[in-house]
């Protein structure tokens, strides 16, 4: 690789924003108004995980005080600020090349393609254009190497037999030969759900997930900040500076799970640091995990995000915090102590996605039905913050949840009455039931504190379940009728229910 062709993630344009196009890290941090981040959902994950170790390495404030007080405008010249100082550490083709090893170059070369699990390679199928090898640009490598940090998919196409700290274990068996790589930090086992506050615009989104140093000391980091890996690369899987990476907050936003190197024909690939786990009590600030039953929220390609909402939410509600993550916790907890009036922006998002990965004897592949999943909720600032929102949203999702069920058991008691098998399609209604209801779901969230706007949307998701019901059971003969009639769900104690439980609320 020619080293005159360095390529500059600070200059070059290689980060995918929404109706805008490639643009650069300078430009991010020099323009204010860009919306939000483009590409595939990890994507997003691993590009707002650097923006945001960039932005605590540039400017992370001492307490919420200095939080509240720092601007985007403070946030983008701090950015820049620290961006030209460490200029040298981000360049993809160097002598340090930007989060690369070039000590692991005696590892085998993997094809760029055998690495994104999007792409099919050796024996798989391709069902479609997009699983298909292409040949990527400085730009797209450059979004690899940021990806593959946390998640490269755990299997045999790590090469484990180079190990980097003498007497490193971790990727060797008793017999001396290589393991598998285990999945990536930020992936894990069957693909963890991320979440992050989201503002009205991107430099908003980065502002609202900054953790003060105070609140650092309160994460289990217990290295803190940390150094942010560009600035001090590790020497080996067990280094010193591998160890603090380990244990440090900037470590984790970076986590190096993979070491690799890019050459002419793909890169040379094996693990790199290996991080503990969710049942060792240690996870992304953005991912959701119960301490208490050591779980965590996977992605679930029939359940999409949107539906984990009041999951996420729960430490709104007093004694009953079912699962915690760092960013949405800690974000809102503090804006909960600002006036409504110093809160930046009209309405605060909350985006949560990622990828749902399979695993056998150790591969990881993305199969079946696997698939990258996201959704984007946005409230009313004046409305999240008061007392009473979260139980009736809450009230409104549990009600879903049992006309979901209606459905499905309507449609299963169906094909029962004419002695057919129906368990494939009353799940399937209920799917559609689900799919049907996420159009006016975002309405939902905004309006769930008004009784009357509440009793009009829960008529149109009474009519979401008929719909439902009516696209899985067909009354076309006499039979179908009959059976048709006598399971039809009945919904007027979901609509007489909303009357009822509004004015208990009120």
């Amino acid at each position: 690789m020619s080293i005159e062709n360095r390529f500059s993630l600070i200059d070059e344009p290689w980060i995918p924003i929404a109706d805008v196009g490639r643009v650069s890290l300078k430009q991010i941090f020099s323009n204010l108004d860009y919306r939000a981040l483009g590409g595939n959902p990890i994507q997003k994950i691993a590009v707002t995980k650097l923006l945001l170790a960039i932005a605590q390495a540039a400017c992370t404030p001492d307490d919420n005080y200095d939080w509240e007080k720092l601007s985007t405008t403070d946030l983008a010249q701090s950015g820049l600020t620290y961006l030209a100082e460490h200029h040298d550490r981000f360049y993809l083709y160097s002598d340090r090349p930007f989060l690369q090893m070039p000590a692991i170059v005696q590892a085998a070369t993997q094809s760029i393609g055998a690495v994104l699990p999007e792409i099919a390679t050796g024996n798989t199928t391709v069902l479609n254009g997009i699983q298909i090898e292409k040949q990527l640009d400085d730009a797209d490598k450059a979004l690899l190497m940021l990806q593959l940090m946390g998640f490269g998919l755990g299997g045999k196409k790590t090469d484990n037999s180079i190990t980097l700290s003498a007497g490193y274990t971790g990727k060797s068996k008793d017999n001396g030969k290589g393991t598998t790589g285990k999945a990536g930090a930020s992936l894990g086992f069957m693909g963890f759900l991320h979440s992050f506050l989201q503002g009205e615009t991107l430099l908003q989104t980065v502002w609202l997930n900054l953790f003060s140093q105070e609140q650092i000391n309160d994460l289990p980091y217990g290295a803190g900040l940390g150094i942010a890996p560009w600035e001090k690369m590790p020497e080996g899987e067990n280094c010193e500076t591998a160890k603090q990476l380990q244990n440090s907050l900037l470590g984790r936003l970076i986590p190096l799970s993979r070491f690799c190197l890019l050459n002419e024909t793909g890169l040379h690939y094996s693990e790199g640091i290996a991080h503990l786990d969710y049942k060792a009590g240690m996870v992304d600030p953005s991912v959701a995990f119960s301490g208490k039953d050591k779980k965590v929220l996977w992605v679930d390609t029939e359940r999409r995000p949107w539906r984990f909402l009041t999951a996420l939410l729960s430490f709104m509600e007093a004694n009953n915090s079912s699962f915690n993550c760092y960013y949405i916790r800690q974000g809102l907890g503090r804006m909960d102590q600002l006036p409504i009036a110093e809160i930046p922006m009209e309405k605060i998002g909350l985006w949560s996605g990622g990828l749902r990965v399979s695993s056998n004897a150790g591969e990881q592949y993305v199969s079946g039905s696997d698939d990258f999943v996201e959704s984007l909720t946005f409230f009313n600032k004046e409305d999240v913050f008061k007392s009473g929102w979260y139980s009736r949203l809450k009230q409104e999702m549990e009600a879903l949840d049992d006309l979901a069920d209606k459905v499905r058991k309507s449609t299963w008691h169906y094909f029962k009455a004419q002695n057919m098998d129906g368990k494939n399609h009353s799940n399937a209604a209920s799917n559609l039931f689900w799919q049907l209801c996420e159009r006016k779901y975002q309405a939902l969230v905004l309006e769930c504190k008004s009784e009357e706007k509440t009793k009009i949307l829960r008529k149109e998701f009474a009519q979401f379940a008929n719909t439902a019901y009516n696209a899985y059971c067909p009354n076309n003969t006499a039979r179908q009728l009959d059976a048709w009639a006598e399971n039809l769900p009945h919904l007027g104690y979901y609509l007489k229910d909303a009357n009822q439980k509004q004015k208990e609320n009120a």
